[in-house]
């Protein structure tokens, strides 16, 4: 048990800002958060001080003051005053009496108080039903702690004030409505302050904007927690977590989150381990008293463990159960820095798809399917030390996709071969199934399928059962309106046979995925002989058949991505180019991210993103970062253009964070090797793949 107590305050003590000092100046953007919490919670080995207790509650731990506490000093090394910096709070506040005002923080210049100083004015906020109410005149003119204010954060009934100092030392104050914090639950809070623009978050949900002077000096300021230093306006709720962090905002650091009431940027220590054998000097219940650290890989979050910790030293992470779920309270997370480029393949001819896969006994491999029919398409091997290395050649007529799927535990790969249209007359060519073969180590011919310029295979099970459904994009030049094929395995025959027909007009993708103990399908409609202008189709499955579930106009919709984040459900379609007849195309046009409705079971339009004639989405997830990366073709003009990486930022929806030259793009792919991660995109102009390693710290 000791054992396990000191490796979790090894780790919690490494990830804690020890400093009482913080500098802020615009010189030193990379100075590490500072744990105010921590800094006057345990300013001696020996635990806390007078006048902070704490409190259990919901079996999550705060602090509660009995008293005003003295002040930090933020002196400042910088020579400028900053331009941004954050402020993260978690709270906890059972409920404030009427016409009560109460502190969270305040940071006051370093002036002695002018006597005959009066209390603050109250200010009663105008009415008027906006989340954001701004009274300019809200001023205190005769007081002078007042007028050394520089910011506060109060609390008074479903308001939420910030103060700060104006135009003539005068302090002024932005009213947030309805902020309803005082519930008797845990909240989340991110202030960051930007130039002439400050912006509110509660528990990662939408923010609230608003101006901010930006010739405050914080050059030297107190930091005062829980109060404004006098008793009047004590906060008497908890606080959990209290960081200050310059040059940065926080929001991006803590947000998205699985938990965003207790998202944890730095908890006291105090706060997270058994106070067991340690002479805090505050009063602990007989829960807390009893509280230990689980440490192991697999623990089981239930009501019989509500309150109980758990160490995984595997994700370096600390977890808290609530009932029902893990809470992450600490982790040692993972964010993407840069890309840098680590290969260059060299390909025999223009690769139009890649599919990573592993296999037993040889690791990770890729096929790529190459547009000659001469020399056929390739599987490789990848080395952590030389990257992808040719593995096997494979004979297939101007492939364009690859799909690796597995029943029990053999492995097959699908080729979507489209060799229609070299021979005079010819409306049809034949798919192939390859299945993997311990004995030869080699990919071997399985099952042929009549397909039609086949674009794309998806795999996937239903109830146990194994089918694969085919993109069939047109017959002959012109035909584009025909069926796409569902197979389905028959075990008796061992073979694929044909389970259902779906019409398609100018299929170019499927994307098949679940939600809840629904299984849908959707296809990417691309074009019917006149227009790109179609509706793509998702299906849903019903009685042992797809069905149409929704349609949703796509313009040469070539790739549909699926993705989740928390309980939230995406679909992402890559549109390539608006054309109808004869007319010129556009090919810089908006790809879309819909959400899945729960009330209304549709998917909505969530975000619209300008890409280049997209062929491809990619989505990918690093620690509790999301991002999708787009494969953009061509602009009209050039097939030399980025490719862009997006992350997942919240309210914002996704935002470019990478430009990547490619040229040519035709496909994206997300892989892991060990302890690092990769992208490889293909070209289906040059005969080149690239593989990208992703940095992180």
């Amino acid at each position: 048990m000791m054992s396990t107590l000191l490796l979790s305050q090894l780790l919690l003590l490494s990830l804690r800002a020890a400093p009482m000092t913080a500098n802020l100046g615009e010189p030193c953007p990379d100075f590490a958060p500072v744990d105010l919490l921590s800094t006057a919670l345990e300013k001696d080995a020996s635990g806390p001080i007078a006048g902070m207790h704490v409190r259990s509650s919901g079996g999550v731990r705060g602090v509660q003051f009995s008293g005003p506490y003295a002040p930090i000093n933020l002196p400042s090394n910088c020579d400028s005053t900053p331009k941004d910096f954050s402020v993260v709070i978690t709270l906890k506040m059972t409920r404030i009496a009427r016409k009560k005002s109460e502190y969270i923080f305040s940071m006051m210049e370093q002036k002695r108080a002018e006597q005959g100083a009066v209390e603050e004015q109250e200010k009663v906020e105008k009415q008027d039903g906006n989340n954001l109410q701004i009274d300019s005149r809200s001023r205190v003119h005769n007081n002078a702690e007042h007028r050394h204010l520089l910011l506060g954060l109060r609390l008074s009934g479903k308001r939420l004030h910030v103060l700060f100092r104006g135009q003539r030392g005068a302090t002024e104050q932005r009213v947030f409505q309805g902020a309803r914090l005082a519930d008797n639950r845990w909240h989340t809070l991110v202030l960051f302050i930007s130039g002439r623009h400050a912006r509110l978050t509660v528990d990662c949900g939408s923010p609230w904007e608003m101006p901010f002077p930006s010739d405050l000096n914080f050059y030297v300021s107190r930091f005062h927690i829980g109060s404004r230093g006098r008793w009047k306006g004590l906060f008497t709720g908890l606080l959990r977590q209290l960081v200050l962090v310059p040059g940065s905002d926080a929001t991006q650091k803590i947000c998205p989150s699985n938990h965003p009431q207790l998202s944890a940027l730095s908890i006291p220590p105090l706060l997270l381990l058994s106070a067991t054998g340690r002479n805090t000097g505050s009063h602990l219940t007989p829960y807390e008293t009893d509280e230990r650290v689980l440490v192991g890989l697999e623990r089981t979050c239930s009501e019989l463990f509500r309150g109980q910790m758990w160490f995984n030293p595997l994700r370096t992470a600390l977890y808290l159960c609530d009932g029902t779920s893990w809470i992450t309270v600490l982790e040692d997370r993972k964010r993407l820095d840069y890309v840098e480029e680590q290969q260059v393949l060299s390909t025999s001819s223009e690769t139009h798809d890649i599919e990573i896969f592993q296999v037993q006994g040889m690791g990770l491999m890729a096929a790529m399917a190459h547009r000659s029919s001469t020399s056929g398409s390739a599987v490789y091997q990848w080395s952590q030390h030389n990257g992808f290395q040719l593995y096997q050649n494979i004979s297939t007529q101007r492939a364009l996709a690859w799909k690796h799927f597995n029943m029990g535990k053999k492995t097959f790969l699908v080729v979507s071969n489209s060799d229609i249209g070299t021979n005079v007359g010819k409306e049809s060519d034949y798919s192939v199934i390859y299945k993997w073969s311990r004995k030869s180590k080699q990919f071997v011919q399985f099952q042929t399928l009549q397909t039609h310029c086949a674009r794309d295979w998806e795999a996937f099970k239903i109830h146990r059962h194994t089918y694969l459904v085919v993109a069939n994009h047109r017959i002959g030049d012109n035909n584009h309106t025909i069926d796409s094929v569902v197979y389905k395995w028959n075990r008796p025959t061992k073979s694929f046979e044909v389970h259902q027909k779906l019409r398609t007009s100018g299929a170019y993708d499927w994307e098949f995925f679940k939600v809840g103990p629904y299984h849908f399908l959707v296809v990417a409609n691309a074009f019917d002989g006149i227009t790109t202008s179609v509706d793509s189709v998702i299906y849903v499955w019903v009685d042992g058949n797809f069905r149409v579930f929704q349609t949703i106009k796509t313009f040469c919709a070539t790739d549909w991505e699926m993705f989740q984040i928390g309980s939230r459900v995406f679909l992402v379609v890559a549109n390539g180019h608006w054309l109808h007849g004869n007319g010129p195309g556009q090919y810089a046009i908006n790809s879309t991210v819909y959400e899945l409705d729960m009330t209304a079971r549709l998917f909505v339009r969530f975000q619209d993103i300008v890409t280049y004639s997209a062929v491809d989405w990619e989505f990918f997830s690093l620690g509790e970062d999301y991002f999708l990366v787009v494969a953009n073709s061509f602009n009209g003009e050039s097939y030399s253009l980025n490719s862009v990486l997006y992350r997942w930022q919240g309210y914002e929806g996704f935002i470019p964070v990478h430009f990547l030259p490619t040229i040519g793009c035709s496909d994206w792919e997300f892989f892991s090797a060990g302890r690092d991660s990769y992208l490889i995109y293909s070209s289906a102009k040059v005969p080149l793949a690239k593989v990208f390693k992703l940095k992180m710290y």
